[in-house]
Parts: structure tokens; sequence; C-alpha cells
């Protein structure tokens, strides 16, 4: 198998963006993409469009990604449509990956997009709904409250039950969201740019309990897109190279074991794959739709030993400069979550972040190897979908 290579990456400002559609998200994503790699439309051989709810909030169906392209003036090739929940960008990454690796391609384009916002609110929140099965979830949609995203009801449970077993406080969940604000001050591609306090989090107004809004994650437009090649290739484009180390897209188990979660597997086979391990991760992005999620995501990824995430929180492990920075971006709490693009955008983040191109946010000391968690949707007891993205320089 071939050496892949990210050659190129673009990306929108996150957030609500009535006036502006999928096409108008895409083009700029994909315009900044080519520019940064320094490659033509034309040699463009393959594409990939992550989306996930465009059928819901838009309507579009069936040929989203052959839609937007032909809008940026892409065509004539193969484009496949992809849709995972929230790591569909992140899944169409993996299958460009394989295309490359393969020799089936020189050079892929891969997009994440995603339109939130709408009028009615209500059609956000029923888009939500298609994340989970909703034969069998029936009962509680139906019981919605209708103003909020169902998968804060699902977070909360999980929250409230892993609080309780480890002693994990409200205000370690707000030390998290801070630390994520504060970060995404730092990106100019963020959707909330506001520092914010530890008191700020807690005093913010309850979605439900244990989260404060600062807690969650928006709803969000936006677009992210990466130019992949193989290594061959990369000698023509404008960037230093940053390598691909490992891609792992995985599901929910029928009856999962104790303590070895999707994320958890999936985590455990990209290491493997890559040859690393958590104590080798420079700068690290987690799906953190609650604040609760990045916590539980320390341990599911290797950073601690189960039940001691709260440690890493006192003692500021995963601060922008800390010992393993985690969500440098601003994360999906304050960087924003268009579902459809946010696998990408992570990934986005990291070759910002390994090429030294991150600005006021950069982590210190040089990073070399970057590590992206997404994971989307909810079966049973846990995410229905997840991949795992490690790259290096």
């Amino acid at each position: 198998m071939r050496d892949v290579i990210v050659s190129g990456v673009g990306m929108t400002k996150f957030g609500k963006f009535f006036e502006k559609g999928l096409k108008d998200l895409t083009r700029e994503s994909v315009n900044k993409a080519l520019e940064d790699a320094g490659v033509s439309k034309e040699t463009i051989e393959s594409a990939y469009v992550g989306n996930s709810v465009a059928g819901v909030i838009t309507g579009q169906e069936t040929i989203r990604g052959q839609v937007v392209l032909r809008d940026a003036k892409i065509g004539g090739i193969p484009i496949f449509n992809v849709e995972n929940a929230c790591a569909s960008s992140s899944t169409a990454f993996h299958l460009a990956s394989v295309g490359i690796a393969a020799g089936v391609y020189d050079c892929a384009l891969i997009v994440g997009v995603e339109k939130m916002t709408h009028a009615d609110r209500n059609v956000t929140f029923k888009a939500f709904e298609g994340g989970v099965d909703v034969e069998a979830m029936k009962t509680q949609l139906d019981q919605s409250p209708g103003t909020r995203s169902i998968f804060m009801d699902v977070y909360a449970q999980k929250a409230k039950d892993y609080m309780n077993r480890y002693s994990v406080t409200k205000e370690h969940l707000a030390k998290i969201a801070a630390k994520n604000h504060n970060n995404g001050r730092l990106n100019p591609f963020a959707q909330n740019r506001k520092a914010k306090s530890v008191e700020d989090v807690l005093n913010d107004r309850l979605i439900v309990d244990p989260f404060t809004r600062s807690m969650c994650s928006p709803v969000s437009d936006g677009a992210a897109a990466l130019v992949l090649c193989s290594k061959d290739f990369a000698k023509k484009t404008n960037k230093p190279p940053v390598y691909l180390a490992s891609s792992v897209v995985t599901s929910s188990e029928l009856q999962p074991l104790e303590n070895e979660g999707v994320i958890k597997k999936a985590s455990k086979s990209a290491f493997e794959k890559a040859g690393l391990g958590p104590e080798d991760l420079d700068v690290i992005e987690v799906h953190d739709a609650t604040a609760s999620a990045e916590l539980m995501a320390y341990e599911e990824i290797g950073l601690c030993e189960p039940g001691e995430t709260a440690k890493l929180v006192d003692n500021n492990m995963t601060e922008l400069h800390g010992k393993k920075p985690v969500n440098a971006s601003g994360g999906l709490e304050a960087k924003g979550h268009p579902i459809g693009a946010t696998g990408l955008g992570q990934i986005v983040e990291l070759v910002w972040q390994l090429r030294g191109e991150a600005g006021s946010r950069q982590v210190k000391n040089s990073p070399k190897v970057g590590f992206a968690e997404n994971a989307g949707g909810h079966l049973g007891n846990e995410n229905a979908a997840c991949t795992i993205t490690i790259l290096t320089t």
C-alpha cells in the first residue's frame, strides 16, 4: 500500500449563515483547499462528499455531492456521497485514503458540508432525530420537548451516570468548556469566540442537567475540504507533506463488552495500525458535542486509566499548552458543529497544527503527531459510528 499525503486544506468559518447554502459553503472550502495545495480542479481524479442532514434541512437528496461540486466547477469524475451521522466527512476521508493507498487514484478531493440552520428550528431538531433508531426510540422522540437536540438528553444521562460512578463534578465539565471557549477565542474559524471563565460556564442558561449552554455544541453551518494524494503526486504541491499514519472507521457492537465501547475499540485499532500509542500524541481533537463527551474521551482514547479523567482536568493536562492539548481549535463547543463538516474540520485543524500554521492557538514544541476522534449517532448505550485519524509529519 502507498503512502497517503494531505497536500491541501481549506475551511469556512463555522456559524449560523442563513444567507448561505450548501453550494456557497462548499465552493469556499474547495477553492481554499485547492489553492493551499497549489493544484487545479482538473487534477482531481475523484471526490468524496460527506453530508448528514441536507435531505431534512434543504430537501436535497441522492446526488448531494454532484450538486454542490458542479457549482464549484468540478465534474466528470467519480463523486461519492457519504452519510455516516456526525462522522460523515471523516468517513469520506477514510474512503478517499483507501483509494489513494491502493493506487486507484493519485489525487482526491474530500468535502464535508452541512447546513443546519433553518427558519423553523423544529426542522433542525427533527434532523437530529435521524441519528438514533427512530423505531426503537419512538416513545422518547414523541415525548421530546422539541426545544433541543435529542442528543442533549442522551449525553446528559450518560454524563450523570459517569459522574456518579467516578465522583466527577459539574465544575470539571465547566473547566473543560471554559478551556474550549478560551481556545475558540483564538480561532478565526470558530463560531463562538468569546472567552469564558468556569463561573461564566456554570452560570449560563441550563439546557438539561448537568449541561449549561456553554457546555454544549451549537447549531452550525460550515464546510471543510482537503486534497489527498500519493507521495509522488505530493511533489507537485505547495506544502510540506503531512502523512496519514492510520484511519479507522468502526461501528457499535451488538453486545459491547464492559469498558470496550466503539471509541476505545477504534482508538486501539488506529494506534496499532500507526505503530504509536497515546503517549506519542502531541495535539488532539475529540468530538465534544458536550463537555462530558470530551471528558469521557480522555479515558476512551487512552490518555488516562478508567476513572482518572478528573485528574487530567485538575492538573490542566489538556489545556492549550498542557502536556496533552485537546481541542486547541475550540472543539465543537466553541468552533461549532456542522455535523457533516465536523470530522473533516478536525483533520484540517490537525494539519494546520502539524505545519505550524495555527497562529495564536498553535500548540508548543512543534507537534509531530496529531489525533482526531469523531463519533456520531447513537445505538444502545454508545455512539453508532466512530472514526479515528492519526496524522504525522
